[in-house]
Order: structure tokens, then C-alpha cells, then sequence
């Protein structure tokens, strides 16, 4: 079973930019459709943004489109997240996950997720 490890989120101000990695290990994700969700306090998780197998698909939340670019590096066996000009409703913390790529629904585990708080 693939173990996934989330890393660079932070506090930064609104108008920033962060990028989210998300590594993997125990085997690779080159097969899947990779993900990033998120989950605010008192909300349920949302989907951010997702990748095809081969990266040449990708799709977004409405509220991100234009602002976020979800990437992916198959030798690297990760998927990462660039956020731009972020808003303090991007506040919450993020995961990445393997999907169904026609459908967005996650499949597999989670990892533990990086917090991203952003100031106003």
C-alpha cells in the first residue's frame, strides 16, 4: 500500500505563494490519478485539484482555477501543488490522494496532510 507523505505548508499573508509536495512511497504512482483535497475547521474536505496518470490532464475547484497548478513528477513519484496568490479562505489542512480521475472521488489512504493558514 502507498504511503503519502505531504509537506510545505506554512502561515503565510494573503497574496503569497506556497508549494505543497506530496511524496509517495511503497510503490509508484505513475498508474494513478493524483489529487489535492482539503478540509477547513467546521467544513467538510473539498477538492482542489486534480491530475491524470500521465499529467496531461488536470482539472480545479472553481475557487482556485487560475490561481493554483497541480503538477506531478512520475520518477520522482510525486505530485505537487503550487498555490498562488493565496486568500485566507485557502485556510485549512491540505492532502493529496489517489482518485478516480473521471469522477474527482479519492481512493487509497491518506497522509496526515500540511496546514496552510493564511493571514489577512
Amino acid at each position: 500500500q502507498v504511503q503519502l507523505v505531504e509537506s510545505g505548508g506554512g502561515l503565510v499573508q494573503a497574496g503569497d505563494s506556497l508549494r505543497l509536495s506530496c511524496a509517495a512511497s511503497g510503490r509508484t504512482l505513475s498508474t494513478d490519478a493524483m489529487g489535492w483535497f482539503r478540509q477547513a475547521p467546521g467544513k467538510e474536505r473539498e477538492t482542489v485539484a486534480g491530475i491524470s496518470s500521465s499529467g496531461a490532464r488536470t482539472y480545479y475547484a472553481d475557487s482556485v482555477k487560475g490561481r493554483f497548478t497541480i503538477s506531478r513528477d512520475n520518477a520522482a513519484n510525486a505530485v505537487y501543488l503550487q498555490m498562488n496568490s493565496l486568500k485566507p479562505e485557502d485556510t485549512a489542512v491540505y492532502y493529496c490522494a489517489a482518485v478516480l480521475y473521471t469522477s474527482r472521488a479519492p481512493i487509497g489512504s491518506w497522509g496526515q496532510g500540511t496546514q496552510v493558514t493564511v493571514s489577512s
